[in-house]
Formats: C-alpha cells, structure tokens, sequence
C-alpha cells in the first residue's frame, strides 16, 4: 500500500476511519474523497490526522529554552526534532528566572526565529510560565524560590519587547495584590493569561476569570501536596467555566480518576501538554538543569527533583505518549484523545488549523502508524509542505 505521493494521502481518517484520499495544493487542504480500502485493516494501517499543537515545551532532545543564553541554533533544533514527534505548532517556554536571564532567553528565541524561518513557521509564540507565581512550598513546584516576584507591568513589557512581541501566553498566581489589573492589561495587549503555581483563594481565581484569565495551566500539578477538602484552588477552577484545561497524561502527573473527572467537567475546553524539558529523549540518570537544578530521570519516564520525588521537575513524555496514555488506557476514544492536542488547543488559539482535516484548513498534517500498542509517525506536512518522513531518517 502507498500511504501517500507527492501531494496526495491516502490513509484512514483519525476519527470516522473512513478510508480517505487527502490531495494537498500549497499550503492548504485541496479535497478530501472516501475512496476504495484496501482489502482488510492491517496491523498498523496508516491513518492521517491533524497536526499535533503543544502550549508547553521548555526544551526537548537536550536543547533547553531556559539555558541562557539560548543558541541561535536551538529552536530550528528543536522544531525539527518535534517535527518528527508530529508537533506541528508549539509554545516554546520560558519558566521562572532572574529578569535578566529571562530577557536573554527572549532575545534569543526572537533572533533564532529571524534567522530560520522555517522553523520559526512552527512557534506559535513563547509561553512564559513565571515568575509571577506562588512562593509556597508546593505550588512553586521546581521552580526556584529566590526568582519568584509579583507581578509587574514594566517588567513583563521589556521581555515583550526583547522577544520581539512574541509572548503569546503567561502563566501566573492571582495571589498577589493587584494581580486583577495586571491581568486585564496583559489581556488588553492580547496575551493570554493562565492560572498556574498558585495559591490563589477562590475568591482571586474568580476575580482573575472576570478580569480575563482563560486557561489553567498543568491542572493539578503545580499544587500543594495537601489541601482543604473544600474549597479550594482546584475545585475553583474545574467549576470556572470559561477556564480552559491543560493536563498531562504521562502516568506521573496526575492519576486516572483525575484525568477523567478533569475531562468530564471540561469537556471540549480540555486540552493535552507535555511540559516536555530538555531531557526529553535523553537516557536515564542524573541530570543538572539550567532552571530545575539536580533531577533525576527514572527509566520508567518520571523526572523529579533529586532531593524530594515527590515534586515532578516537568514531563519527558511527549503528545503523542499523552494521547496513546489515554487511549490504552479508556479514558478517551483515540478521536478525542488526538483532538485534545490538536484542534482544542488550535481553537483555543484562535488558528484557523482548528478546522482540522477539511478542505481550506491549513496542510498541518501527521500521516502515523497505529497498532495496538504503539503510535509512530511517519510522516508529517507543515504548511503543505512534507518536514519530516520515517523513510528518508
């Protein structure tokens, strides 16, 4: 069977499994026609499925986001290695840190995207998550206490600034005095801002939501390992409901009875992230990261701190072990379970890749193998362009 030519995939759809022929002109989706299938599904048939979109990647195949100052080399490195992962759009990101090395870390996105903008064409922004985050043990999560401020407007616009206007999304505590405003200005400049390491009472998470607020960030990490029954910050934000989701489903972060009820409550407003770090496809060991510090990588995938495993130091475990997490597991059907790190969180963004496989949406596609254990990539088109192929690696 040939799954595709030069502009045409022939494969079944993600989600009816109809056996489709998906033909490709520049960088948009020119037809979709339900055609012939081959005699008999086969132990990993190709299916064709939208392009994958992660709000969160602090780094991945040793190339780190926070590692100032960031090479010019690193996000052309790392778009071309999550191009092999499926990941059509991310959001590089930077996590707490001295000013300083957050302007470096800006600055250095900002130049490696004007120097490969091919690569750049695959940034959907930068994430910022911190510094303006809780200072309590806990809620802080990995990341450092000294680095921890409040918010402040002056601050956040000369990292605006060196990023060369590219702070798409901002994670952050309400907790803090005065926090409301500083959210309705970043909401006024069109970033998005999410609730993330807090420690923020009901009452500041409400006014956060009214002030435009619109995501939680990593739901249920970045938390206290004890909590009043009720109320509190979780419950708060699962019963806001124009608060978007993000989880993620490595088996690490959070157990199954989450993941579902988060899903239940949420519904089309729950998306997947990785929070994949640096040491995503690194070995097993003892690692020294730029932010983190001393981590240690467990051979079943668990990055924690060296000093406490019980505090995770972000995830290894990319989008598409996200998605077969869920998949294997029940708690959700493979459709859904793609579409929470797809075309959720291209809606939440606003793209117009959110239409997903029709025709007129942008030709950011994965062509996978599915068996009934594994998922792999094949192939994967960006802007109707072929980035990646298994065969040609």
């Amino acid at each position: 069977m040939k799954p595709n030519t030069a502009n045409t995939i022939n494969a079944y759809h993600y989600a009816t499994g109809e056996y489709v022929s998906l033909r490709i002109e520049q960088d948009k989706i020119a037809a979709i026609d339900e055609i012939q299938a081959p005699l008999g599904r086969e132990e990993g048939e190709y299916i064709v499925a939208p392009g994958l979109v992660d709000l969160q990647i602090n780094g991945y195949g040793g190339e780190d986001f926070n590692a100032t100052p960031v090479s010019a080399t690193v996000t052309g490195a790392v778009s071309r290695k999550l191009w092999a992962q499926g990941v059509t759009l991310y959001l590089p990101t930077i996590i707490t840190n001295h000013p300083e090395e957050i302007t470096l870390a800006m600055a250095g996105i900002q130049q490696a995207c004007a120097l490969d903008p091919a690569a750049a064409s695959s940034i959907g922004g930068i994430h910022l998550e911190g510094p303006f985050i809780s200072p309590e043990d806990g809620a802080r999560g990995a990341h450092s206490l000294e680095a921890v401020r409040p918010p402040n407007w002056e601050l956040f616009l000369r990292w605006q600034h060196a990023s060369g206007g590219r702070i798409r999304m901002l994670t952050m505590s309400p907790e803090w005095p005065d926090s409301a405003e500083f959210i309705r200005r970043c909401t006024n400049s069109g970033v998005i801002v999410s609730i993330g390491h807090t420690a923020a009472s009901p009452e500041q998470i409400d006014e956060a939501v009214r002030a435009g607020a619109r995501l939680s960030t990593h739901l249920g990490n970045g938390a206290h390992l004890m909590l009043p029954r009720h109320p509190n910050y979780l419950w708060e934000q699962l019963a806001q409901d124009d608060l978007w989701s993000c989880i993620i489903s490595d088996g690490f972060h959070l157990p199954d009875q989450v993941l579902k009820v988060v899903m239940k409550v949420k519904k089309e407003r729950a998306l997947l992230v990785s929070d994949a770090v640096a040491l995503s496809g690194m070995p097993p060991g003892a690692y020294t990261t730029a932010v983190g510090g001393q981590v240690v990588l467990t051979a079943e995938g668990k990055l924690h701190l060296q000093d406490n495993q019980h505090v995770l130091a972000g995830s290894v475990q990319m989008l598409l072990s996200g998605i077969q997490y869920l998949w294997q597991r029940g708690l959700a059907t493979f459709a859904d379970a793609w579409e929470m790190a797809s075309v959720r969180p291209s809606a939440f963004l606003g793209l117009a890749a959110a239409a997903g496989l029709t025709v007129g949406a942008p030709a950011d596609i994965v062509l996978l193998r599915k068996t009934a254990s594994q998922l792999e990539v094949v192939g994967t088109y960006k802007d109707g362009q072929l980035v990646f192929d298994s065969k040609a690696e």
